[in-house]
């Protein structure tokens, strides 16, 4: 064992103890710990020593920044003790490429573009010196300079971001030189789940993935994304860049007598179809051969003639590709993209996954993958590896979806006093779409209560919505205008840099409120310690929106797990309304109370959530008076 860096809470001995024991027999560990527990310092406290002993490495996968932040943060604490090193890692992005965040076209390239144009600025010149400056100064550096200026203090992705910039040197290509130096590489999530990064990423760290522990983060979020990995999607609007590539290409063949712009206009009039066909509201479910038989219909080819064309496409693709990087322009083809999509689409098993007509601005044709099982092969190909979250419960369900055959799987309860903690509902309300629409007064009690609370507390106050579309909808009624303190947003596609300046705006305020989503990147990825969040409306239960897919997800896991509502539907909503009630308590001295706006609260399983016939009088007198969360609960139950 490592010494444990803080003063140790409750439970965090046990779950070090059950990571350690596990990850030493080389077996997976999948831990559901309440809000609090230390989940990232227990689960490196829990798996350091197997892997400084044997000489292995830790791969610590996040979703955001801040947690890769969390990680440094806690190896800096724990190198005070024992000698190690940690490492933040991420793709190529504007932030990691200072050279293509100078140049409009190229900042809006994807990760996979910005390889392809990288390799080929890298190229050395006449004259010895290659296209990108910033990659320049790392040939003209000594790669232990490098290495001892970067790695000092064990700098966080920012840090090691400005370093780079000063020094003139490209991020992406200096975090490579560290690479192999360190016990722990934070990382994103796709450095082990996309296979092309994955062996780059164990390259860079010259080990096998046998030999490699990895730590997930918020691991609630790993069969989903697992799902989104092996999903392709085409966008209707994405036939227009391909026809203004074919023009300017000279719409070439990709068979006898067959031209893109054949091939494009043959799938444009599929769309169109699909739509009338199949789109049914916002989805709709396409036969395993309809875009198949569409396009050979309209094109007048058999089968292998269509397959052969949509290889054409993608190899076309290439060299378009290849063209633009020589160009120095941003190596991208929507022509390529077009065959890939359309040869994914022809070949994905019909076993595991849905086809789909999405509706909307820009409709799209979407094969769905309903499996994760595939995707995560590098969880149980690993050494061992650790799934830790908040919210994770059914863990059977969990272990048996990603394959993880004999894990260790247990749920601790979190160390925090529950008195600190207020959770209540009102019973006159509900967001359930039948109900709103034979209730429309619903919205207007909806907006009252909201109002009372956030206004009658003055204090910090978060408002979550189901969606946002609902958030919306009350914005554009007015809702804002009527709240006294300050009001901050979480809008649809902000930026993550526009979400921190708005949260912390929000968290400098006094009395401010802000508007979030139950699900959104708020609710599951942002902390709010002591004052800085007091109060959480929860409007509704996010339920998903019936569609076609989830109907779809619903009778697969049906057969793979016998309540596939359950596992597709009501679990995720459940974890939802924990991940949001969770940013209230962060430490052992914060106190918060949750108010449901939903009459369907007790169907969220293990929320503990009471009704409040006055929930602004029984949140004051939580807050002003000297009672305990349980106690005002008792005595809220006794009246």
């Amino acid at each position: 064992m490592i010494p444990f860096p803080y003063e140790p809470r409750r439970h965090q001995d046990d779950i070090v103890g059950n990571i350690a024991a596990a990850v030493s027999a080389g077996r997976h560990c999948v831990i559901e710990s309440g809000t609090g527990t230390g989940k990232t310092v227990c689960s490196l406290a829990g798996v350091l020593p197997s892997a400084l002993e044997s000489g292995r490495k830790v791969i610590y996968l996040t979703r955001t920044k801040s947690q890769q932040r969390q990680v440094i943060s806690e190896l800096r604490r724990i190198s005070a003790d024992v000698p190690v090193f940690g490492l933040a890692i991420q793709g190529r992005s504007v932030s990691t490429c200072p050279l293509m965040a100078e140049n409009g076209e190229l900042s809006s390239g994807t990760s996979e573009e910005m390889s392809r144009l990288c390799s080929r600025l890298k190229r050395r010149e006449s004259g010895g010196v290659c296209g990108c400056r910033y990659y320049q100064g790392i040939l003209d550096s000594d790669p232990e300079d490098i290495a001892s200026m970067l790695s000092e203090g064990m700098p966080d992705p920012e840090e090691m971001q400005r370093r780079c910039a000063d020094a003139g040197l490209c991020p992406y290509e200096a975090v490579k030189v560290l690479v192999p130096k360190a016990d722990v590489v934070a990382a994103p999530y796709v450095f082990l789940v996309s296979p092309a990064v994955r062996r780059r990423l164990l390259d860079w760290m010259n080990v096998d993935l046998g030999d490699v522990y990895v730590i997930v983060d918020e691991a609630h979020n790993l069969p989903d994304y697992l799902r989104e990995s092996m999903t392709a999607e085409y966008r209707l609007r994405s036939l227009d860049h391909v026809a203004k590539e074919a023009s300017e290409y000279h719409d070439p063949e990709v068979a006898p007598g067959i031209s893109v712009m054949d091939v494009a206009d043959a799938l444009r009039k599929a769309f169109g179809e699909a739509a009338v066909e199949y789109l049914r509201e916002e989805d709709g479910l396409i036969p395993f051969g309809f875009l198949q038989e569409s396009l050979m219909s309209e094109l007048h080819i058999p089968s292998t003639r269509l397959s052969a064309a949509c290889k054409n496409l993608v190899e076309l693709g290439e060299v378009i590709r290849e063209e633009r990087k020589e160009r120095r322009r941003l190596p991208r083809s929507y022509i390529g993209s077009m065959g890939s999509f359309l040869d994914f689409w022809m070949s994905c098993d019909d076993g595991c996954y849905v086809r789909l007509i999405n509706g909307g601005d820009d409709p799209s044709l979407e094969a769905y993958c309903m499996d994760p099982f595939e995707a995560a092969e590098p969880f149980r190909e690993c050494r061992a590896s650790v799934h830790m979250s908040g919210t994770l419960e059914p863990l059977d369900e969990y272990c048996e979806e990603l394959g993880l055959a004999g894990a260790e799987a247990r749920a601790f309860p979190s160390p925090f006093d529950p008195d600190n903690l207020l959770t209540l509902y009102v019973e006159d309300v509900t967001t359930r779409h039948r109900d709103l629409q034979i209730d429309p007064d619903n919205i207007a009690r909806i907006r009252e209560h909201a109002l009372r609370l956030v206004n009658g507390t003055g204090r910090n106050a978060a408002v979550f919505f189901p969606s946002y579309d609902m958030m919306d909808r009350f914005i554009s009624d007015g809702m804002a205008e009527e709240v006294e303190g300050e009001v901050f947003f979480e809008r649809r596609g902000m930026s993550q840099a526009e979400l921190m300046e708005s949260v912390g705006q929000f968290r400098a305020s006094s009395g401010g409120v802000l508007f979030a989503v139950t699900g959104g990147r708020v609710s599951e990825g942002v902390d709010f310690p002591g004052q800085d969040l007091e109060l959480a409306v929860i409007v509704g239960l996010p339920y998903s929106r019936p569609s076609f897919k989830k109907e779809a997800l619903i009778r697969y896991c049906d057969r793979r797990f016998g309540n596939g509502w359950e596992h597709a539907v009501k679990t995720p909503m459940v974890r939802k309304m924990r991940q949001t009630r969770g940013r209230l308590i962060r430490s052992e001295t914060d106190r918060g109370a949750a108010v449901v706006l939903d009459s369907r609260a007790p169907q969220v399983t293990g929320f503990g959530a009471i009704p409040a016939d006055d929930p602004l009088r029984d949140v004051q007198g939580f807050f002003d008076g000297t009672g305990s969360g349980a106690a005002w609960l008792r005595r809220i139950a006794s009246q």
